[in-house]
């Protein structure tokens, strides 16, 4: 009798294995020329994918797999349909119909917040690699004539929604229409371009929002945000700059976590990034911005505090990935605490966004007027024709050396690299005498 309990144990225990991992369900999500579809798994498992023509599809066999419910998957990018059975010799297959042959890349991500085991498999055209173009790239101004490149970035996107209200206000709708306000204010403003890393409802990697800052070659970099908390209580602004050497409260170092963290939620495979050497360049380089980006983010807070309460009263820093841009002054603006009935009622309605947009222009407008001011005046004595006859002549402006300017924030400021910089001065090391006059090859 205690042999057939076994017997009939072991069969229920292989039975069960059978089916052990549970397919939950598919997301898809176009990024840029290519696609990502997340698994939504009840546990880790064991899969195989292989491209296949003629036509064009994209088979993905998992072992010890079941599906308690038809998979849906509205049509994403190249992704027409998709359809999954029964695999022989057990488990599951699904297969994604395609409009175009792929690159197909594929990685398994653990539970991370609310999310659980997840596989994740990228889609890239064949024909070329999958990027994420938030603008038209625009051909490259003349040094002297080119305006103050504003990036603007709304955060999160896509399948990583961010923080939400009561009210099921999303954090990653509210951000976008702020910067899309904030976008507009600078366009018009002389002198001074916004490019916005995502114009649309899309997920952005950290890293990826940091080369669309490089590409448009940013002076300054934005990101837009908005808080939450456990208790609806608390409110207010917050604006925040890189602290490589700790966060300036517990608080801080609790929301970069938080931040972060949204390539894990999106499904971003951060493994083989750890790059010891780049991480000490980058250190080392950003050292030349951080002044910069603390004044910055003082002008921001001081204009939120004109139409919002400030949850702190000074700037911030913590250590968050999106600003780790090593020559352009980055600040991440908290705009307000969504979590908050009060203020995601302000945040979820167009007038609320345009007034957060109007403060952060404010800080922005001021910052570029005190700090950048002979940047914009030689864009704008430069932009006149010049003499007939001098088209050859190399163009330069002067400055004058104040008391704190180093030669790297003045190559900074006019966007001219320091080996230029010393050639033209005749200048070998970087200390600078207040008063002397520096000659600026534009």
């Amino acid at each position: 009798m205690i042999r057939r309990w076994w017997v009939l144990l072991i069969c229920l225990t292989v039975s069960g294995l059978a089916g052990a991992v549970e397919l939950k369900g598919l997301r898809g999500q176009t990024n840029g020329d290519g696609v990502r579809v997340v698994f939504d798994l009840s546990a880790p498992v064991k899969y195989r994918i292989f491209p296949l023509t003629g036509p064009n599809r994209l088979v993905v066999d998992m072992d010890s797999t079941s599906s308690a419910q038809p998979l849906k998957l509205p049509a994403t990018g190249m992704v027409k349909s998709v359809r999954a059975g029964k695999r022989e010799g057990g488990g599951l297959r699904v297969v994604l119909d395609l409009s175009a042959p792929v690159k197909p890349k594929s990685f398994l991500l653990g539970p991370q917040g609310s999310v659980g085991n997840r596989l994740v498999v990228d889609l890239a055209d064949k024909a070329g690699p999958a990027t994420v173009s938030a603008a038209p790239a625009r051909a490259v101004e003349p040094a002297a004539l080119r305006p103050v490149v504003i990036v603007i970035d709304p955060g999160h996107g896509g399948i990583d929604p961010g923080a939400h209200g009561k009210n099921g206000v999303r954090e990653k709708d509210v951000v976008l229409g702020i910067s899309r306000e904030l976008a507009r204010l600078i366009n018009q403003q002389p002198g001074m371009k916004a490019i916005l890393t995502r114009n649309d409802d899309r997920f952005i990697e950290l890293s990826e929002r940091r080369r669309i800052a490089s590409k448009h070659r940013a002076d300054l970099f934005l990101s837009i945000h908005a808080n939450s908390f456990t208790s609806s209580k608390v409110k207010g602004s917050a604006v925040y700059a890189l602290s490589e050497k700790g966060a300036s409260s517990a608080a801080a170092k609790a929301l970069a976590d938080k931040e972060n963290a949204a390539d894990l939620l999106g499904g971003v495979d951060l493994s083989g990034k750890n790059d010891l050497i780049k991480s000490v360049l980058m250190d080392l380089s950003q050292n030349a911005t951080q002044e910069s980006s603390l004044q910055l983010a003082e002008k921001i807070l001081h204009g939120l505090g004109g139409v919002n309460s400030i949850h702190k009263r000074h700037v911030q820093t913590a250590g968050f990935v999106v600003l780790k841009s090593p020559s352009v002054p980055s600040v991440l603006v908290e705009t307000a605490f969504i979590s908050n009935p009060n203020e995601e009622k302000v945040l979820g309605s167009s007038w609320g966004q345009r007034k957060f947009a109007k403060a952060i222009f404010a800080g922005v407008q001021d910052f570029v007027q005190r700090d950048m001011s002979l940047r914009l005046a030689s864009v704008k004595v430069n932009a006149k024709a010049s003499p007939r006859g001098e088209e050859s002549k190399p163009r330069q402006t002067t400055y004058e050396v104040r008391p704190g300017d180093t030669l790297s924030r003045v190559a900074q400021r006019y966007r001219v690299s320091l080996s230029s910089l010393r050639s033209v001065n005749s200048i070998r090391g970087d200390r600078l005498l207040v008063g002397e006059k520096l000659r600026i090859p534009l």
